[in-house]
């Protein structure tokens, strides 16, 4: 029997929503309506994004949230489904589950964007072998207005005190991008601080899909991402990585980074680059099926 989810990708620059249709293991599932608003004050935003939900006139069986963070995911804590401590302006402390749980009177699930996506792309994307078989293991890591990774094994996420900031490892320095101080601005030149949007923009005032060929940014973002791509595969060895994100949208960069990435790995861990390196399966749907995930666990809970 099929239900309908609310489904919630909250981005620090806009907010897609979505209502979906699915059955419980959501084998069978279809996204039958999409909104995007843009992520200005948290009143109005999420104010917006119930009002679309309410203007369905449809009953939801649960909503998912896919969000930005960091989130407070631990249920035991007081503030529980709230934004922590954001380098977005009016965001830090909000209450993201609470405004849907009393609108709709139905159960919420929250997780990270990039975690929600891991997800989504583990149980129907590229987690998934040519004849349907899971892989077992999956690392997504998005390159956009910030660096985010989500690891799932076996189907469960990786978490430990909070969910993984792996936009915030540090990394060697890029001989020919000495000069820059990096972006973050809790780290600096962490991997979020060097490789993100931002991060491309106030080197060369450009995303990186606007320089021109033959410009050196494209090559040293590539590098910094391969970097990462060898440290996760020394940590984790996961059976695919997949690299989203707008940064990605690059033309070439994905190749770019396989090749790099062999080039440092030398040949020492059992995934080849070139296998294990991919785009997302499920293209711009990743969060939005994320977000579905989430609801369908919280529906069964």
């Amino acid at each position: 029997m099929s239900k309908l989810y609310g489904l919630i990708e909250a981005g620090g620059t806009k907010l897609v929503l979505g209502l979906a249709e699915a059955d419980a293991t959501g084998a069978e599932r279809r996204i039958l309506q999409r909104h995007r608003l843009p992520t200005t004050r948290p009143d109005e935003t999420l104010g917006a994004a119930r009002a679309w939900f309410a203007e369905l006139g449809v009953p939801l069986a649960a909503v998912g949230i896919a969000s930005f963070g960091p989130l407070q995911l631990d249920r035991r804590a007081a503030n529980w489904g709230h934004i922590t401590r954001t380098t977005k302006p009016y965001w830090s402390d909000t209450d993201m589950v609470g405004p849907f749980a009393q609108a709709f009177g139905c159960p919420v699930g929250i997780e990270t964007d990039v975690n929600a996506a891991a997800l989504a792309e583990a149980r129907w994307g590229a987690g998934q072998g040519p004849k349907g078989q899971d892989l077992g293991s999956l690392l997504y890591l998005t390159v956009g207005t910030g660096v985010g990774g989500g690891f799932v094994s076996r189907g469960q996420l990786l978490h430990g005190l909070s969910h993984p900031e792996m936009g915030h490892i540090r990394l060697p320095r890029h001989p020919d991008d000495m000069g820059f101080a990096g972006s973050c601005p809790f780290h600096g030149d962490c991997l979020e601080g060097l490789a993100s949007g931002p991060a491309v923009i106030a080197r060369w005032c450009q995303s990186l899909s606007e320089l021109p060929a033959g410009h050196p940014g494209a090559a040293i973002i590539a590098w910094y991402l391969a970097q990462a791509v060898v440290s996760f595969q020394a940590v984790m060895e996961p059976a695919r990585i997949v690299l989203g994100g707008g940064v990605m949208g690059t033309p070439g960069l994905i190749d770019t980074v396989r090749a790099e990435a062999a080039r440092i790995g030398r040949g020492y861990f059992v995934g080849d680059p070139a296998e294990v390196v991919v785009a997302p399966a499920l293209d711009s749907d990743s969060g939005l099926l994320g977000a579905l995930v989430l609801a369908l666990a919280a529906d069964a809970s």
